[in-house]
């Protein structure tokens, strides 16, 4: 039910700034950890693959043989879920979002320019409002680009790990 009354900027901080703030951090989070992960897989995959193949066939027990073939098809599948689900560049690009927020947030709490005027709490809504459909935009491009399932891809934006329809990153469709 919609209230009759305006938001105000500390409810507009907690359930709109804060929120976003906080997912994107989440998710830059969860999407380094994947891409270092990942990376550090494949960089040991790719350095053993050496040394095996210096050992002579005749001397390696024979499971042993399908090693190098195995590590390089383990680079490829690799290379193949990094390139799909871009977590180095979600990473980056979920951390710059953060990072915008808490900057808008500490000049509106500290009444920086452009935030010292009567308006400023206009000022800060727009700013933000901007920031996050900038976010939207990025995010829609990217899943048409990659053809990815626009229902599953998107996690929820209030805490709730859930899958929800069809959502970006800033629960905007």
């Amino acid at each position: 039910m919609m209230s009759d009354f305006p938001i105000t900027d500390t409810t507009y901080i907690a359930d709109r700034l804060d929120n976003q703030c906080d997912w994107f951090e989440r998710k830059a989070s969860w999407n380094q950890s994947r891409y270092k992960w990942l990376r550090m897989a494949e960089i040991a995959a790719a350095a053993l693959i050496p040394v095996l193949s210096s050992v002579p066939a005749d001397r390696l027990p024979p499971l042993a043989q399908w090693l190098v073939p195995a590590l390089g098809i383990l680079i490829a599948l690799i290379a193949g879920i990094m390139g799909l689900f871009k977590f180095n560049e979600n990473w980056v690009q979920y951390r710059t979002t953060a990072e915008l927020l808490k900057h808008e947030k500490f000049l509106y709490t500290t009444r920086c320019s452009p935030y010292a005027g009567e308006d400023r709490f206009s000022v800060l809504v727009q700013r933000v409002e901007k920031i996050l459909m900038k976010e939207n935009a990025t995010w829609t491009q990217a899943a048409s680009m990659t053809g990815t399932d626009s229902k599953t891809s998107a996690p929820a934006q209030d805490g709730n790990t859930a899958a929800l329809p069809a959502t970006s990153p800033t629960g905007v469709n």
